[in-house]
């Protein structure tokens, strides 16, 4: 490896042939099973999933005024890891169409989505 580059290794084989995920990695992103979010695009059913997910708030701006934990018209929808690497984010929540028990089904500024709690 060459010195301050990062590995780029994401699997390891085990000696039976199984694929795992890198340590690292894994620490990172964690495992698909490890998901506890699942986000539907009704249009295309285009499916994310995530370990945890916020919902930011923007100034007028435009820029990052704060995140919450709940939900609410104006908020953008942000699915984990947080950093420069995310799984999805979502436009502005311009209505909240159905909210229960670990089910939310939003309206954005250009798509419509259900958010799953597994």
């Amino acid at each position: 490896m060459i010195g301050g580059a990062q590995p780029k290794v994401l699997l390891v084989q085990t000696e039976e042939g199984e694929l795992l995920l890198d340590k690292t990695f894994e620490a990172i992103y964690g495992k698909e099973e490890d998901h506890k979010y699942k986000l539907v695009r009704e249009r295309d059913q285009l499916t994310k999933t995530s370990r945890d997910v916020k919902w930011l708030e923007f100034g007028e701006d435009g820029r990052y005024k704060a995140d919450f934990s709940q939900i609410a018209v104006g908020r953008s929808l942000l699915m984990s890891p947080f950093g420069p690497s995310f799984t999805w984010q979502t436009t502005l929540v311009t209505e909240i169409v159905e909210k229960r028990y670990r089910y939310i089904k939003f309206k954005t500024e250009n798509s419509n989505y259900e958010l799953f709690t597994l």
